[in-house]
């Protein structure tokens, strides 16, 4: 059985930005996309840059200091210099809270 984490407020995300989120320590980035809300872990494979700090394009963050993208769904990377996959993390969304399973 999934552990929900409440780790923000729906209201803090904008479409198009991302935000950082630290439950239990981990470096999270929530996304706000077309309606959904996805997390990624923060920090880039390639570099270490801050994907909170990106920009989104579609269901891609583009990384702030190579360019290289990951898709917001998946992790997998989609443009170099990008090309090992970042860890994507359960969300829901309810009561105007969102809430990510960690375990």
């Amino acid at each position: 059985m999934s552990n929900w984490t409440d780790v923000a407020a729906e209201a803090d995300l904008f479409e198009g930005a991302g935000i950082p989120v630290s439950p239990g320590g981990r470096d999270i980035a929530l996304f706000a996309v077309e309606g959904e809300v996805f997390a990624t872990d923060n920090l880039c494979t390639h570099g270490n840059a801050r994907l909170c700090d990106g920009f989104v394009e579609g269901h891609e963050i583009e990384c702030p200091f190579h360019q290289g993208r990951f898709d917001l769904r998946t992790g997998e990377a989609t443009l170099p210099p990008c090309t090992q996959p970042i860890k994507v993390w359960p969300v829901k969304v309810e009561g105007g809270r969102v809430f990510l399973s960690l375990g």
